[in-house]
């Protein structure tokens, strides 16, 4: 009887170990390094301290970082980089908490692609940190927020929208909170879209033309807009998002995401054949990107 009882609480420990080891995984999943402390998240404490914000000086309009030579503003600190300069953007300003690399764009990927929902909390106070400069525009009136949304097969597949998870979980840590109302269902995604990566600006735009609409313009008019995405690449779809706002009646667009990509588009300014006047739109913004990108190439080629 006794080796019976022995036998089971061995299995019995064992499976108890199975399951902590799916529940808790044992190792650090940027690094890889042994986890010591029982976490949802699996993710060490050494990676997670290593996700700084942007620093040094960046663009008051889009946030591209500016170089040193063209970090100077105005005596209100205002700056703008080269795109900026030339491009009205259909939103006031988008802000970033880091850089899209290293241990940030591993702990989104968490959330994105493996469904690791613990991560969304940890992204969400990092978006709340990168909202603070904000805040004296916010706290004039309530906001509406809103999540870049996905369209209604991939929502189905992952299960969730991970920007919207992240725009809670900033809110529930925001001192504003009050201030901030979620609406997930006012902006839509009509049609699927193919991921941006590789694209041409050309087809960029074509392939997010009329990919989004608002549900209910009534609750968007008149109203200061919170647009939050978990990464600002080209800008393309914030944009597109924002200028579908806008005509639906919205007073401005703020844009906020945990990460940036960022283009370094700044080293570019005293370049000739760069000239582009605001009046061609910000989807002109593409075009020069694309000039910039490829002149980084030339330079680079040995």
């Amino acid at each position: 009887m006794s080796i019976s009882l022995g036998r089971a609480g061995t299995m019995a420990r064992r499976t108890a170990e199975s399951l902590f080891s799916v529940l808790f995984p044992s190792e650090c999943r940027i690094c890889g390094l042994p986890l010591l402390n029982i976490s949802r998240l699996p993710v060490c404490p050494d990676c997670l301290s290593g996700i700084e914000p942007v620093s040094g000086k960046v663009c008051s309009i889009c946030g591209e970082r500016v170089l040193s030579a063209f970090a100077e503003g105005d005596v209100e600190g205002f700056r703008e980089c080269p795109v900026c300069r030339r491009i009205e953007r259909p939103f006031e300003q988008a802000v970033a908490y880091g850089s899209y690399d290293g241990g940030l764009r591993e702990l989104i990927h968490l959330l994105k692609y493996n469904g690791v929902s613990p991560a969304a909390s940890v992204l969400g106070r990092m978006l709340e940190e990168a909202l603070i400069p904000l805040y004296p525009v916010f706290e004039q009136e309530k906001v509406l927020v809103i999540p870049v949304p996905l369209y209604k097969g991939k929502r189905r597949q992952r299960g969730f929208n991970q920007a919207e998870l992240i725009a809670r979980a900033a809110r529930k840590a925001s001192t504003l909170r009050d201030r901030f109302e979620l609406a997930p269902n006012v902006l839509l995604r009509t049609r699927e879209t193919h991921s941006q990566i590789g694209l041409t600006s050309h087809q960029r735009r074509e392939n997010l033309r009329g990919a989004f609409a608002v549900a209910r313009a009534a609750q968007v008019t008149g109203r200061e807009v919170l647009l939050v995405d978990d990464v600002y690449t080209t800008g393309t779809t914030v944009s597109e998002c924002s200028r579908v706002l806008r005509r639906a009646g919205a007073a401005r667009v703020w844009v906020a995401t945990v990460a940036r990509t960022q283009k370094l588009a700044s080293k570019y300014l005293g370049i000739q054949g760069f000239n582009v006047s605001k009046s061609q739109g910000f989807h002109a913004e593409n075009e020069l990107a694309e000039k910039l990108e490829a002149r980084e190439l030339e330079t680079l080629k040995p």
